[in-house]
């Protein structure tokens, strides 16, 4: 039984398999050779099928907080969409190579937390351990060289073999929801690993010294003023109209936030 009591089960992927889209969520940045390196092997590997660069400026180094983001961005895509996840301070330690199958979707990268908050959020899943390894593998980037091939070929329906089924991470120590800041967004809004819920509806947020009124949208509020409200992808988020809420409220990621009444 997998954790959370969802139950295991293979799907025996085949070439007839056809899916949508590859979508890469990292923790690149927009320097360097890596994301493009990466997007190279995609296209090679799955000719035909589209490549999307979703996000590559998540908490770099950082998994856990990495993990609520990507769920909260993975629930608006499609089943069938095929997520390879690069946020990997252990690569080339112990750590395993994975996917996860949840809810139709298929997540490929390492096994330090980033895909925690999707099985937990999801209704069914099932995780994998990577037993292939390429010829060449480097020993810290195996998101060109591991995880990339591994997407590819999940994308092409011809995976079968490259992993078998494994009983997947504890996840007892994962909250459902965290309740501190897991991204700030380039206009310096603060996204909160906290999903919508009717109970929070007119409550104030406290974050550090800080209590934070509610609103619907930025509008609502005058210039300059902070607030909190659900934002496009259901998270809770701390913003300042114009102005930046992690440079005005002093946010970073791991900002603790609670409800003050």
């Amino acid at each position: 039984m997998a954790p959370g009591g969802m139950m295991p089960r293979w799907t025996g992927l085949t070439s007839k398999s056809t899916w949508a889209m590859l979508v890469t969520f990292t923790d690149f940045g927009c320097h360097g050779p890596y994301l493009g390196q990466m997007m190279a092997v995609l296209r090679h590997l799955a000719p035909g099928v589209e490549v999307i660069d979703l996000l590559n400026d998540a908490p770099a180094t950082d998994p856990r907080h990495s993990a609520y983001l990507l769920a909260a961005l993975a629930r608006w895509w499609p089943s069938g969409t095929v997520f390879l996840g690069v946020v990997d301070p252990g690569v080339g330690g112990a750590r395993k190579a994975v996917v996860l199958e949840a809810d139709g979707k298929w997540l490929v990268g390492p096994d330090n937390g980033l895909f925690n908050a999707v099985a937990l959020h999801s209704d069914e899943c099932a995780w994998y351990e990577i037993l292939w390894r390429p010829e060449r593998l480097s020993s810290s980037f195996h998101g060109r060289d591991l995880f990339a091939p591994v997407a590819a070929s999940i994308a092409n329906g011809k995976a079968k073999g490259l992993f078998v089924p494994w009983d997947g991470p504890e996840l007892s120590q994962w909250p459902l929801d965290l309740a501190e800041v897991v991204y700030i967004d380039h206009y310096g809004n603060a996204l909160t690993g906290l999903r919508a819920q009717d109970g929070f509806k007119g409550r104030v947020m406290q974050a550090g010294d800080q209590q934070i009124p509610p609103a619907t949208t930025f509008c609502d509020v005058t210039e300059g003023e902070a607030f909190w409200y659900v934002n496009s992808m259901g998270l809770v988020e701390i913003a300042v109209n114009r102005g930046s809420a992690a440079r005005g409220l002093g946010l970073a990621i791991g900002q603790e936030v609670r409800w003050c009444r």
